[in-house]
């Protein structure tokens, strides 16, 4: 079993080693599963800062990557100012911008999952002032993996090409569950390969996962306590109490 260092230098060597290996890295519109072609695909399902950190080392090798963002979600916004800032950075770098459609919030209805993604795809490009191209799901069921055809006259990631006539890796939970992508069979066969990371757990310094989610909790903290503060005079005033009483101290 490979060790691997999950911080963005270790991104950064993994990605070299797959380049070395004679990975040519592409999209989901341009990929050809006979050929050594890689994707590389992001679900942002926590922080848009932290797929920010990981896009700029995809562009300084020189790599373009897809990002998918969830609208529906309590982690983070894409309307507010600092997110739509950091997803124009992100697409600025040269990176496509797709929807991470969370079905679980949705009638299981070929109609209803039809409707969400067309909206949330409408909504999404009002955001990136882009076209959204391409959707993956969120902590999809097993009746989505490998359903065939496009959604909402988009591909999505799970379509039977990229998703089970490829090889598949992911990093769910903060580790190579399922194998190291460079012991993956694919690679070994020198076969085409949709390699799925979270940005969360690539930041620098590393961490162990659960570390990783209390510094998160920590830094979402401290926003949110500045937010408040920036919106309520009350909390202001609290805040500027606390620190002088801890500077009394």
């Amino acid at each position: 079993m490979r060790r691997q260092t999950f911080d963005l230098d270790g991104y950064c060597k993994l990605l070299r080693s797959l380049l070395s290996r004679g990975y040519e890295v592409v999209d989901f519109h341009t990929l050809d599963p006979q050929r050594q072609h890689l994707i590389l695909r992001h679900d942002i399902d926590m922080s848009i800062a932290a797929a920010q950190r990981v896009a700029e080392v995809e562009a300084e090798l020189g790599l373009r990557s897809i990002y998918f963002v969830l609208l529906r979600t309590e982690l983070y916004n894409v309307w507010s100012d600092i997110g739509r800032k950091q997803l124009k950075h992100i697409a600025e770098l040269g990176h496509e911008v797709g929807l991470h459609l969370d079905l679980s919030l949705y009638d299981d209805t070929e109609k209803a999952i039809e409707n969400a993604a067309r909206s949330e795809c409408d909504a999404l490009e009002l955001v990136t002032e882009k076209p959204v191209r391409t959707i993956s799901f969120h902590r999809p069921a097993k009746a989505l993996q490998g359903r065939p055809g496009k959604l909402a006259g988009r591909r999505h990631a799970y379509e039977p090409t990229f998703f089970s006539e490829i090889g598949y890796c992911s990093d769910s939970r903060g580790g190579w569950h399922y194998g190291h992508p460079l012991e993956h069979p694919s690679v070994r066969d020198r076969k085409a390969l949709q390699l799925l990371t979270h940005p969360i757990w690539w930041q620098s310094p590393a961490m162990a996962p659960e570390d990783r989610l209390c510094s998160f909790l920590r830094e979402k903290f401290v926003l949110l306590d500045l937010e408040l503060a920036n919106n309520c005079s009350t909390h202001k005033q609290l805040t500027n109490v606390t620190a002088e009483a801890s500077v009394d101290q």
